[in-house]
């Protein structure tokens, strides 16, 4: 037998994928053995991202059977038609399961062609996302009832079994002989203490899709959660907004202040000034004609507009004197900023207060990536130590250094820094939307949105990774649609940027 050719693993795409809480997708029509075995590296490098390699062996004999199982329903559909037979009829099902086994297997090659010519495909997702993984297993072969009966008997039946030896014991007694994979999976999934509440077995739009939910390690995330409060407890160093914005948000924060007030003592702040004339009058914000004063600012967006946008031109102040690295990141801030804007005004123009925190939340959403990148290796150096004190692993404070759970310390650090709550929930949810409080799941959805487009039109990701429920929300619902809207906002923010 010819050795396994093996498919290049793009390790960088499944760290993006769990940052992002996104999924993966990889689709066969054949399921040749390369394409198996790198399933299962991209299986395995996934776990072990998520510190769950421990459960890899077992998933990856569960993933494998229902690859399997997916690609043999495929075929048999092909069969069932080259036969002449309607595999929905329960009388002809009977007659064409007989040889099906036998004939497909001395034939495979001739089956799997007429399977990729029919467009039957077997599709492998893999998504970490509200502390889950999820495993699926899709094929575009839809169950007959008779399927659906004879896999929920085979279910029901793993149950009564103890162990893999009694399975097959039992199971190869009876002259069926069919079904021992998917018991034995199920007593694989119980080896790592998972019930058949975490198998799901579904038919949807077109699809039949096996499920596997699991739940990840609460220890990893505590680990995670307490390494994040320890980062930003130690960043007390970190550059402070100057006293005059200090006083200005003091100010603005006064309902009792007047719009003059205001204005007089953003004007004595030159440099202030400066900059926030300069944001008000970018093609961000579309003004019909040149702002030239604080005064006339203040009026155009109001209390609310110039606070949000003191903030941004502080922190990016702020932030940019941290190191040039992160020329690539503020890069993608600017451009998500900007198509935040952009999107909140086109979606929710009636609801001022989405659209005057658009900007903000946009530039700031991935606040968490700025900060820890440019840490100084003295505090990289210390949180080592709290990690080795704590009992906890090295790998954790490695998974932070790759993004995971930025979203959590950008949070901290906008707490930190006393900005808004919507602020700090937007950075916080901004790749999970649909975590987000009530009150700005709208705005969450719209820079998770922005975001993803933006990775979208670096190639970073495929339209099949957008969270279908926020598409359907912007009444996107296929990638022509989303091209549409991606060309618009990157040809608008390009012909800024020039």
């Amino acid at each position: 037998m010819p050795p396994v050719k093996k498919v290049k693993l793009d390790l960088s795409k499944i760290k993006m994928a769990i940052r992002a809480g996104i999924p993966l997708s990889i689709t066969t029509y054949t399921l040749p053995r390369e394409m198996e075995a790198y399933i299962d590296s991209v299986l395995k490098a996934f776990l072990n991202e998520l510190n769950q390699d421990k459960m890899s062996e077992y998933l990856t004999y569960c993933l494998n059977e229902l690859l399997v199982n997916s690609k043999k329903a495929n075929t048999k559909r092909i069969f069932f038609k080259q036969k002449n037979l309607d595999i929905f009829n329960e009388e002809q099902y009977s007659e064409g399961i007989k040889s099906f086994k036998s004939e497909t297997l001395s034939n495979i090659r001739y089956y799997l062609d007429l399977q990729k010519k029919a467009g039957l495909y077997v599709k492998f997702v893999l998504q970490a996302r509200n502390n889950k993984i999820k495993i699926e297993v899709r094929n575009n072969s839809e169950l007959t009832v008779e399927e659906y009966k004879r896999m929920h008997d085979k279910l029901s039946r793993a149950q009564q079994y103890t162990s893999v030896d009694q399975a097959m014991t039992q199971v190869l007694d009876e002259t069926e002989g069919a079904g021992l994979g998917l018991i034995i999976m199920i007593l694989m999934l119980e080896k790592i203490g998972l019930t058949e509440e975490n198998f799901q077995i579904l038919c949807e739009n077109g699809e039949t899709i096996t499920r596997i939910i699991l739940p990840l390690d609460e220890k990893t995330q505590k680990n995670l959660s307490v390494v994040s409060r320890e980062f930003v407890n130690l960043i007390d160093e970190l550059p402070q907004f100057p006293d005059s914005v200090m006083r200005i948000n003091r100010l603005l924060n006064n309902p009792d202040s007047k719009m003059s007030e205001i204005a007089t003592l953003i004007s004595s702040d030159i440099s202030l000034t400066s900059d926030l004339l300069k944001l008000v009058n970018s093609a961000t914000f579309a003004l019909a004609s040149p702002c030239r004063s604080i005064s006339d600012a203040v009026k155009l967006v109001g209390i609310r507009g110039i606070k949000n946008m003191i903030l941004s031109v502080s922190s990016m102040n702020v932030l940019n004197t941290l190191g040039e690295e992160t020329k690539a990141l503020w890069t993608h801030a600017y451009r998500v900023a900007f198509y935040t804007y952009n999107l909140a005004r086109n979606f929710c123009s009636s609801n001022r207060t989405i659209v005057e925190d658009s900007y903000i939340c946009g530039l700031l959403h991935d606040m968490g990536k700025l900060i820890f990148e440019t840490t100084h290796p003295a505090y990289i150096n210390r949180i080592k130590d709290i990690c080795a004190q704590k009992g906890i692993q090295p790998d954790i404070f490695e998974k932070l250094v790759a993004g995971v759970n930025h979203g959590e310390i950008g949070a901290l650090i906008a707490e930190k820094w006393n900005f808004p709550e919507v602020i700090v929930s937007v950075i916080r949810h901004h790749h999970e939307p649909d975590l987000a409080p009530e009150n700005v799941k709208k705005l969450t959805e719209i820079v998770y949105l922005s975001d993803m487009l933006a990775h979208y039109q670096e190639k970073d990701i495929d339209f099949y990774q957008f969270d279908q429920e926020v598409l359907a929300n912007f009444h996107i619902t296929n990638e022509i649609q989303l091209q549409k809207i991606s060309n618009s906002l990157e040809k608008a923010f390009d012909k800024e940027s020039q």
